[in-house]
């Protein structure tokens, strides 16, 4: 129902026993989380929780605290990874086509990112949204989704990029230098991660070889 937006994240209880209003950690945010509603799906059918036990799924409603491989706790710190998102292979600007819809283009675009149906970068050099995905059909499926579930219209504009690449480093003092001197190829995903923008596999080589210190990685779970 495209006008029923709310989301369930599925967890699988993997020792111990889940409790109904019971505080558990959330890893990543490091606080402390408590469920009103945990659901239970049978068929078509649904029904509230009140305990479950290693090897069952809770569905918990989700506002876009979870991602997957987040983990809850009774006060550990353990971390799964999540599914990685390998580089993008098609890269375009998104740009709003009904200025009036802009709070919707921008929600259409974060859940949809969520969903895990495209990347998101932000140039740090112009502050440009760029969906970067594996076809073009993907565009496409953008552009019909946000139209039809979120009344937003969008339009693209190539960009010649070759690779996305996460970066990071133990050297602080060159990854700055790297990041200035590559500013206008630098971008944030959506959770805020460093990227480079690479426009060919020649320009890639030279900035590994140019920079011996910082790990280029190719998908997002490093």
């Amino acid at each position: 129902d495209p006008n029923h937006r709310s989301c369930i994240a599925f967890v699988k209880v993997c020792s111990g026993r889940f409790e109904r209003n019971v505080n558990y950690k959330h890893v990543r945010y490091s606080r402390l989380m408590k469920f009103s509603s945990p659901t239970a799906f049978m068929a078509q059918k649904k029904e509230i929780l009140d305990e479950a036990f290693a090897g069952d799924i809770v569905g918990l409603p989700d506002n876009g605290n979870f991602k997957i491989g987040d983990t809850l706790t009774a006060g550990e710190d353990l971390h799964f990874k999540g599914l990685p998102s390998f580089s993008p292979e098609m890269f375009k600007y998104i740009e709003n086509a009904d200025p009036m819809k802009s709070k919707q283009l921008q929600k259409g675009v974060e859940q949809l990112m969520d969903e895990g149906v495209a990347q998101l970068f932000t140039n740090q050099f112009n502050g440009r949204k760029i969906i970067g995905t594996v076809g073009q059909l993907q565009f496409e499926v953008i552009q019909y989704r946000l139209l039809h579930e979120y009344g937003a219209q969008c339009r693209w504009e190539p960009i010649n990029l070759y690779k996305a690449c996460w970066i990071e480093s133990e050297d602080a003092a060159q990854l700055e230098d790297f990041k200035k001197r590559k500013y206008q190829y630098m971008a944030k995903d959506k959770e805020g991660r460093d990227v480079f923008l690479a426009e060919s596999n020649y320009l890639l080589m030279m900035a590994q070889q140019d920079f011996k210190n910082i790990a280029f990685h190719f998908n997002s779970e490093f």
